[in-house]
């Protein structure tokens, strides 16, 4: 097994930089580094830190060594901790590259290593990479809760109980003259109902996972002129948006994110809804209704000026804005002033409320990714084979199907074609 080093910490000038070095050599290079045998197991020391071939001073930090297996990879693993100056961190990755039997870590791989050294399954591992990824309170909870294990212990509870499912059924197939119970397959259907069932609950959840780790995609609709721009410049707490009275100013969709009580939402600000004047703001309108289409929540705007709620569905949040011209607000609708701030309150009330309907408290946790759908879903209809079938062989068939396809999930089994894709979205160093 190769040694690997890499900076963990982000790139650029900081405070304190995080250099991993991870494999058999990682202790000798800590030693050639500083001249000093390791410091006790997860203790940090103070170091002066050299290259080796120069004898060139590089900085003064910490040290720790994590001994193998008690570590992030499984392996030996030492951590330099420097200050964050471009130069010094240049010139410890210099003086790594320099050590023999060392080499720069690709993309990941410090958490291909943990895998593959059973410190983390693959649910675990998406967990980190989410966590790393978080920019709500929402985000991180269900992140962590990943990342410690809660998706992956939920998945193989489900597998180990599949396990011992095939186990009867292959009994009967493989003992048919030996004492088993008879009619062994008719016993293990109140079992598979029972697995099915709770699966298909998991898989009901209204997308909340993923839609929780992407964010909730909130577009805002309405005619020209009735101050869309102002109000996303006004919820976004900045000018994101060119505001102008010339009608049909924004001509593509303009994306914000924002962190709404701690649920993550894409406000998308659209073009105006009209007969459109030019193919430029022809192609504006079309982007503007298929983006509406797509999203989880709608805010419908008006203004005292420009007619009705048209535009507005069931389920859309209706705004009123430009309050401050006077005139009453229609019951249902949230009434507002982008200029003076009026309404605002309400308004992030009611996203918060709508936004963070999605998100609530699950005995479960919730799926996050596609891949997990798809092995559930993979996993259900061979639970329904295996549920209303009566030939031995072919429900072991399913059972073992079905649990192929929750250990795909986790990582047990089948999973080389996916760990280049998994691994490769991580940044050097993780």
């Amino acid at each position: 097994m190769e040694t690997i080093y890499a900076l963990s910490s982000a790139s650029g000038r900081a405070g304190v930089a995080v250099l991993r070095v991870s494999g058999p050599c990682a202790a000798p290079a800590l030693e050639a580094l500083t001249g000093e045998g390791v410091p006790p197991p997860r203790m940090a020391a103070l170091r002066r830190f050299s290259d080796p071939e120069t004898k060139v001073p590089l900085d003064r930090g910490l040290a720790i060594f994590f001994p193998a297996p008690a570590s992030f990879t499984g392996e030996d693993v030492v951590e330099l901790h420097l200050h964050g100056g471009r130069a010094v961190v240049a010139g410890a990755l210099e003086a790594l590259a320099r050590l023999p039997d060392l080499r720069a870590a690709q993309p990941g791989e410090f958490t291909r290593r943990a895998f593959e050294n059973g410190k983390l399954d693959l649910t675990e591992v998406e967990g980190l990479a989410d966590l790393i990824d978080a920019e709500t309170e929402a985000q991180r909870r269900q992140a962590l809760r990943q990342m410690e294990g809660a998706l992956g212990q939920l998945y193989e509870g489900w597998r180990a109980r599949l396990v011992r499912l095939l186990a009867h059924a292959e009994a009967e197939i493989d003992f048919p003259d030996e004492e088993v119970p008879g009619d062994l397959i008719a016993t293990l259907g109140p079992e598979i109902a029972r697995l099915k069932s709770e699966i298909a609950a998991h898989l009901d959840d209204g997308r909340r996972g993923e839609r929780l780790r992407d964010g909730v995609e909130v577009a805002i609709v309405g005619p020209p002129n009735v101050g869309k721009s102002s109000l996303l410049n006004r919820l976004a707490g900045r000018e994101a948006a060119i505001v102008s009275d010339e009608a049909g100013t924004t001509r593509d969709v303009l994306e914000v994110r924002l962190d709404i009580s701690g649920v993550p939402v894409t406000l998308a600000d659209t073009a105006g809804l009209r007969e459109a004047a030019g193919a430029v703001e022809r192609e504006g309108v079309r982007r503007a209704l298929a983006r509406a289409e797509k999203a989880d929540l709608r805010l419908v705007i008006a203004a005292p000026d420009s007619g009705d709620f048209a535009l507005a569905r069931d389920g859309d949040i209706k705004v009123l804005n430009k309050i401050d011209l006077g005139g009453g607000v229609p019951a249902g609708v949230i009434g507002v002033s982008a200029i003076t701030g009026a309404g605002f309150d309400a308004l992030e009330a009611a996203l918060k409320v709508r936004a963070g309907s999605a998100f609530e408290a699950s005995a479960h946790p919730m799926i996050t990714r596609a891949r997990h759908r798809e092995g559930l879903a993979e996993c259900a209809a061979a639970l329904a084979r295996a549920g209303g079938g009566s030939d031995a062989d072919l429900v072991a068939e399913d059972l073992r199907l079905a649990a192929r396809a929750l250990g795909r999930i986790t990582g047990r089994v089948d999973v080389e074609e996916l760990l280049d894709v998994i691994f490769r979205d991580f940044c050097i160093g993780k």
